[in-house]
């Protein structure tokens, strides 16, 4: 995964670097721009032998089975459609299927991690609203087996207890925590437009009219910081006070207050799939681990176009120096009587 971690650090460089200059460094073949030609092609390798093995097993697999049970995940669903291979068998296809996966590469492996990162975090320093989730969660464990209370639940001989997508469906808490996270700290806290190259004249940021064919970037952290001093509830409407049994529900807010997955036409395809992936983790580390901080490790954004917890680069929010935890068994925290 170094290679995509050179990609996006050296995409958030061209983003502050004049264009002629990245352009003139990348036919130079020289400094980021070499490095980027060098993690591109591992990434295009990568991604071909994996595309390649894929459609090799479905190739062996063709009269042993039908398309609607050899397509059991999204790149075999691809392969699948008839559309996305081309009529001619190569190059559009296989472009198509190649930047597909490396988007949604990108997506699932930096922006689901950094987006847990920094959920973990916050609800490492509110204790409040960690009991308000375990309270959330023991009555959905406490539900699959019809028991009375948590503590009549026998799951696993291992003692972990995990759930699945169906189960999440309803941990409307747990939503509207993971889309605080997500205003607080967006995983790509960078939006880019740009104007037309041609009249008529259009507009940019704020109204503001602008040069033909520039580009705008902004960032969308200022704003969830301001937005957090001045408003009483996040957009994303985090339940507050009653008992931690209650049923919550969601306010519905206008897409633009909370924009961690762009908004109208532009919102990621990838929504929902990211947040059934979150809940799902989110909820097993919850329920079965207790993780703290640990005390005195400093926690804050690195340079990227992705919020990571600071380490060294990239084009999504990480942590500057990661997220240093002690994680215990839950109920060697709580025992097993948790309400």
């Amino acid at each position: 995964m170094r290679s995509t971690d050179v990609a996006l650090e050296t995409l958030f460089l061209r983003f502050i670097t004049p264009m002629a200059l990245w352009k003139l460094m990348r036919r130079l073949n020289v400094g980021p721009e070499r490095e980027m030609a060098a993690a591109r092609r591992a990434i295009d390798s990568f991604v071909a032998e994996t595309v390649g093995r894929r459609r090799a097993d479905k190739n062996s697999e063709i009269g042993a089975a039908t398309d609607g049970d050899s397509a059991d995940d999204l790149l075999s669903s691809f392969l699948s459609d008839e559309t996305s291979t081309g009529d001619d068998g190569n190059s559009t296809g296989d472009e198509f299927i190649r930047d597909a996966m490396v988007n949604f590469l990108v997506a699932g492996r930096d922006g689901i991690a950094a987006a847990l990162s920094w959920f973990f975090y916050l609800v490492s320093t509110n204790p409040r609203v960690e009991q308000k989730l375990l309270a959330e969660l023991s009555l959905v464990v406490a539900a699959r087996n019809g028991a009375g209370s948590v503590s009549d639940v026998d799951d696993t001989s291992s003692g972990m207890v995990t759930l699945d997508a169906s189960e999440t469906n309803g941990l409307v808490y747990l939503h509207a925590a993971l889309c605080e996270s997500l205003r607080l700290y967006p995983p790509v806290p960078f939006e880019q437009t740009s104007t037309r190259p041609r009249p008529p004249p259009t507009y940019c940021l704020a109204g503001r009219s602008s040069r033909q064919a520039t580009r705008c970037c902004s960032s969308t952290t200022p704003w969830a910081g301001w937005r957090a001093c001045g408003a009483r509830t996040a957009p994303s409407s985090v339940p507050r006070g009653g008992s931690p049994r209650k049923i919550y529900r969601l306010r519905h807010e206008p897409s633009y207050k909370f924009f961690s997955f762009n908004a109208g036409p532009r919102t990621c395809l990838g929504k929902q799939m990211a947040f059934v992936q979150m809940k799902t983790a989110a909820a097993a580390v919850l329920w079965n681990f207790a993780v703290d901080v640990v005390p005195g490790h400093v926690v804050e954004p690195k340079l990227s176009i992705i919020l990571h917890m600071k380490l060294p680069e990239k084009k999504i929010l990480h942590m500057k120096n990661g997220l240093a935890v002690r994680v215990r068994r839950r109920d060697d925290v709580m025992g097993h009587g948790r309400s």
